[in-house]
């Protein structure tokens, strides 16, 4: 058993989209994502299936063109190979579960290359 929380120790950098590896399991990676107002990640794919959570924040999913406002509480689930961009409309805490096949390395590419 583990237990964490997404909400504390909460350090956003206004430089830069800040990711960690906050737990792991047999089958799933979660990712914290902390988004200040105004920061993108650009246009990316995962190669397997992610689920995002908005656990604070308001954020503008773009998925193939199609731009859906998330606000805290909501998920949203895409199939691999969909590409999809974020932009924070407030300074956001985000959910991102990857596949245990998925790197989180590939993450920390995303926001470089953003």
């Amino acid at each position: 058993m583990q237990k964490i929380s997404f909400t504390e120790n909460v350090d956003f950098n206004d430089n830069k989209i800040v990711t960690k590896v906050l737990l792991e399991t047999s089958f799933s990676k979660e990712i914290r994502i902390l988004l200040k107002n105004g920061q993108l990640m650009k246009e990316h794919k995962a190669p397997f299936p992610i689920i995002v959570h908005i656990v604070a924040g308001v954020i503008d999913f773009g998925v193939e063109g199609t731009l859906h406002t998330l606000k805290q509480g909501d998920m949203i689930t895409l199939a691999a190979n969909v590409p999809h961009d974020l932009l924070a409309k407030s300074d956001s805490i985000v959910r991102l579960t990857l596949s245990k096949q998925d790197a989180a390395n590939r993450v920390e590419k995303v926001i470089a290359d953003s």
